[in-house]
């Protein structure tokens, strides 16, 4: 699936790991980065969906391992950077994806446990994964850190109910900027996809409650996504992913780039 012009085997020789990585925009990741030569690890709740991932890397001739368990657990993430390092001995791409939607509901409606558990996994989890990927990033030279937020909470904020994922994504966002520059004295490098409408199955675990008290109308604007006819698909987004964690965007740090064809520019 490399785009033309590119080179094939882009990651060669190189070592990727990949949270969320059994289904969506993570498990599309994966397998693009092992069909140009990477190594990749793959971390996700579900132990059937690992190894259903992990197939499909190891069909295309890739080598990959998987650890199915909880990103919120330092316990777990850590372990999970040790079997990558202890497996290939080195690590140079952290790819930060795995992420729930939650709950959306009225702020006045929503428990104080829907809300801390979408920040468990969606920022606490990320910051989980950049921290103990730091120091194998760092014995390999340096590396690249894409974190996967979205256009919700950064350039949209007219979903009903959203809050409490909104305010999530807009964390990573924040959280990347400040890991970014910290992190520059390393030689690794971090940075933001925002993706819109993707086809992926996360809407599956969203819960929603009495959004139409909240829900603000919007006639207008009326119409198709600006630049497209449909929702990206995930691959889509991997490849922008891809980019960011090559060398072709060596000079690219602290950046959020939007994958949605436009459609956060008039939500």
């Amino acid at each position: 699936m490399g785009n033309a012009g590119i080179s094939e085997m882009r990651f060669k020789d190189k070592v990727a790991l990949v949270t969320g990585g059994s289904s969506g925009i993570g498990k599309a990741t994966a397998l693009l980065m092992a069909r140009e030569g990477a190594k990749v690890a793959i971390n996700a709740r579900g132990e059937a969906r690992c190894e259903e991932a992990l197939e499909e890397i190891r069909a295309l001739g890739g080598e990959a391992l998987a650890l199915a368990g909880d990103i919120s657990d330092p316990a777990h993430v850590e372990q999970l950077v040790r079997q990558t390092v202890d497996r290939w001995g080195r690590l140079d791409i952290v790819v930060a994806n795995a992420g729930v939607n939650g709950v959306f509901a009225p702020i006045e409606e929503l428990t104080v446990e829907e809300w801390d558990q979408t920040h468990a996994i969606n920022v606490r989890g990320t910051f989980l994964t950049v921290k103990y990927a730091i120091p194998p990033l760092r014995e390999s030279g340096g590396g690249s850190i894409v974190i996967v937020s979205s256009v919700n909470g950064t350039r949209i904020f007219s979903n009903a109910g959203c809050s409490p994922y909104a305010t999530s994504k807009a964390a990573q966002v924040g959280f990347a900027k400040m890991a970014a520059l910290e992190l520059a004295r390393f030689k690794i490098r971090v940075n933001v996809v925002c993706p819109g409408a993707t086809e992926t199955n996360v809407r599956e675990n969203t819960q929603t409650r009495n959004l139409d008290r909240i829900r603000i109308p919007r006639d207008f604007p009326e119409g198709p996504i600006p630049l497209a006819d449909d929702q990206a698909t995930p691959e889509q987004v991997g490849e922008t992913i891809l980019f960011l964690a090559s060398d072709a965007s060596d000079y690219v740090t602290g950046t959020e780039l939007y994958v949605d064809a436009g459609l956060s520019l008039f939500m």
